[in-house]
């Protein structure tokens, strides 16, 4: 888990199936250490891991991504950054239909909908 780790939680807001946050990066993480050197970014599969973290808290149960209908990195994301986190969803026959997003400023950074069972 990359939780209270690699990115810790602020601000919190929970509503009945929406989450929200702002993301505080750990900047001493190894993961900047290879991602790249020199010019740290947070990789795409971390935002996506993310989700599911946050997703699960809020569920209480493991989950897995089991399809990514739509996944756009519409922007760079440094450590100082502590961009705001949104993610909304449905239950289904079949699992959980998922609405994600990572912004700063306004500007879109991630988005993201997917499945998870």
């Amino acid at each position: 888990m990359l939780i209270n780790d690699f990115y810790n939680c602020h601000d919190i807001e929970t509503r009945e199936n929406e989450y929200g946050c702002r993301v505080v990066f750990n900047a001493e993480h190894d993961i900047f250490k290879g991602h790249f050197p020199g010019q740290p970014v947070v990789p795409g599969v971390c935002m996506m891991e993310m989700v599911k973290e946050l997703l699960q808290t809020q569920l209480v149960k493991p989950l897995m991504l089991s399809s990514a209908r739509n996944v756009k990195f519409l922007g760079f994301i440094t450590p100082e950054v502590q961009p705001i986190v949104k993610i909304t969803w449905k239950q289904n026959e079949s699992g959980y239909s998922v609405n994600a997003s990572l912004s700063s400023g306004g500007n879109a950074l991630f988005k993201m909908d997917g499945a998870y069972v």
